[in-house]
């Protein structure tokens, strides 16, 4: 007798059904319970071959059925190369996607919604560090002078200076060669006194322009980045019925949909010098209040922080009940963080 799609289809629903509530499973149960659209009398029919196979039992004559050691071997196989075959898919879409992060991160919180049933979110990168890559002042008019700054990030910022005088092509062009060989690769902190000295020494007469034009690159550089935040799988959570009061469930959807909130509670803080590391990407849990967002009171968390390169983290949270397969969770989160390691550390 052949093991078909439809017997191991029905076969799964037995094993993760009596997994779920200890107790023998009938055909009436898996018509409910499954998606193969299969009246109760065709199920029986295929419980019965999958018994003579010898993957299910029935310990009593009018119970249900329960999984044999043979039934359990076999989904437990399955369910690795299912696995398997996922993680390697997975880590082939990052990889394409890997030069489009915004893209590599939608995906990665779409895979974990699915993967897990909970709903997910992932924040975009943060730059702990940002430090000056290139500067090109350019005269505008007499009166303003255009300053483009590029960070190490490759976000480009430009801003307009005013100028106390004109200031000619040839001073302009001196003042570009003076900031980037002594800016570049830099950050806030080394900026000191005796640096901006030994830039002024150099370029004497343009003490203000040099001054305007610090005070725009300081500004930049301490600037509070606001990334986005990408959600999946909000709808999940309406699953579980401790989550579904009203009011509770329309809050906490409402915070998936604005996400501020969110997005000031992944926040990672300054003061954090390596929140991810090859070895440890900080995975946390979370219950009830411990998130401290108020939307999330009756829900866990469980949050992970990934490292695209030195001073560039980002967050991944998973929201479910309290009843939340946390040993699931922490292993996909563990999976897909490896992937990401693969990904980034050449870049």
């Amino acid at each position: 007798m052949e093991l078909d799609d439809r017997k191991l289809k029905i076969l799964q629903a037995i094993i993760r059904t009596y997994l779920e509530t200890g107790e023998p499973v009938g055909s009436r149960t898996i018509s409910k319970d499954t998606d193969l659209h299969l009246s109760s009398a065709t199920i029986r029919n295929e419980m019965s071959d999958l018994e003579d196979m010898g993957y299910i039992l029935q310990p009593h004559t009018s119970a249900g059925r329960i999984p044999s050691d043979k039934g359990y071997r076999l989904y437990v196989d399955t369910m690795l190369d299912d696995k398997a075959h996922e993680v390697a898919n997975l880590k082939e879409q990052l990889e394409e996607k890997a030069d489009k992060i915004d893209v590599l991160l939608k995906q990665v919180a779409k895979y974990l919604a699915t993967n897990t049933n909970y709903a997910t979110m992932v924040s975009g990168p943060r730059y702990q560090s940002k430090k000056v890559k290139f500067i090109q002042l350019t005269p505008v008019d007499d009166n303003n002078l255009l300053a483009v700054i590029v960070l190490d990030n490759n976000h480009v910022k430009n801003h307009m200076i005013p100028l106390e005088s004109p200031v000619d092509t040839e001073r302009v062009a001196k003042l570009n060669f003076v900031l980037n060989t002594t800016l570049n690769g830099l950050d806030v902190t080394e900026m000191n006194l005796a640096l901006i000295s030994q830039i002024k020494a150099q370029m004497k007469s343009d003490s203000a322009v040099i001054d305007s034009v610090l005070e725009v690159i300081g500004n930049e550089l301490t600037a509070e980045d606001d990334p986005e935040v990408y959600t999946s799988g909000a709808t999940n959570i309406l699953k579980y019925p401790e989550l579904t009061d009203k009011s509770s469930a329309a809050e906490l959807l409402r915070a998936f949909e604005e996400k501020q909130e969110i997005n000031n509670w992944l926040e990672i803080p300054s003061n954090t010098s390596s929140p991810a590391t090859e070895e440890s990407h900080d995975i946390q849990v979370y219950i009830g209040d411990e998130t401290q967002v108020a939307s999330m009171k009756d829900c866990s968390m469980v949050t992970a922080t990934y490292r695209i390169h030195e001073g560039v983290y980002g967050k991944i949270g998973i929201v479910g009940p309290k009843r939340m397969n946390y040993d699931k969770v922490v292993g996909t989160l563990q999976s897909l963080m490896a992937q990401l390691d693969d990904i980034f550390k050449d870049k």
